[in-house]
């Protein structure tokens, strides 16, 4: 493939996955890798990914600074922290494709169900720390193993009916360290290569421009439509794994 094509396609695939973080918070390696795991070699595509991923959740924090609730996040943190080792190491020791599969199976039976469901009674009791800890360690688990730390989290304030507000400012920075934590893993058995690096600066103006853009949605949206647009994000993001 020519290089100009290439280089089309990888600021296409970075610009819909910031575009699509930015705006439901999560889901960035689900867009763009729909179209990079195409273009280029897992071992190439996928630190791009995180590396991208990396600085949209960067943007998304400075965006949204004065919604993030870092006391709140904290239990998530900790939670996943315990949770992602033990991913990598499954990662490393055995075949996770069924796993991967049959959560891309819940996720996206979640998301079709919550969609078409006219009423749903959201939980009120107050969530304990163990609870929220043990919420992390799913997000951290399954996120070391499908790229998608913020599924289960995610959900778990879908199910709460938390405002779109709170719900980002608890679970970005979630977010936004795992990712941090799964790079640093990663840099630990390679380094990132020069040319993933030249890609990475080809593909900035189009990060930089979906991220803003994403935000911009996501800042103008109502309860309701940010509502659906997760649930759509979740759908797709549970079929993606499900037919990866």
């Amino acid at each position: 493939m020519p290089d100009l094509a290439t280089n089309l396609l990888l600021s296409a695939a970075v610009f819909a996955g910031a575009f699509v973080s930015g705006m439901a918070g999560f889901a960035f390696s689900a867009v763009a890798g729909a179209i990079l795991l195409r273009i280029f070699q897992p071992l190439e595509a996928v630190p791009l990914m995180m590396a991208c991923s990396v600085a949209v959740q960067a943007a998304n924090l400075w965006a949204l600074r004065k919604n993030i609730q870092w006391h709140g996040s904290l239990m998530l943190v900790v939670g996943g922290a315990l949770g992602l080792p033990i991913a990598v190491y499954l990662l490393r020791n055995a075949d996770t494709t069924i796993l991967r599969v049959g959560f891309g199976i819940v996720v996206s039976l979640y998301a079709a169900y919550m969609l078409f469901q006219p009423t749903f009674t959201h939980l009120t009791e107050k969530a304990s720390a163990r609870l929220i800890a043990l919420v992390g360690f799913g997000g951290g688990l399954i996120g070391g193993l499908t790229a998608m730390p913020g599924a289960v989290p995610t959900i778990w304030c879908d199910m709460r009916g938390m405002p779109k507000g709170d719900q980002r400012g608890l679970v970005q920075p979630f977010i936004a360290i795992m990712q941090l934590f799964a790079l640093a893993l990663l840099l630990e058995r390679h380094s990132l290569s020069s040319r993933i690096m030249i890609d990475l600066a080809i593909s900035l103006p189009a990060l930089l421009a979906g991220s803003a853009l994403g935000i911009l949605a996501f800042r103008n949206i109502n309860e309701f439509g940010f509502r659906k647009i997760v649930l759509v994000v979740l759908l797709f993001s549970g079929i993606s794994l499900a037919v990866a």
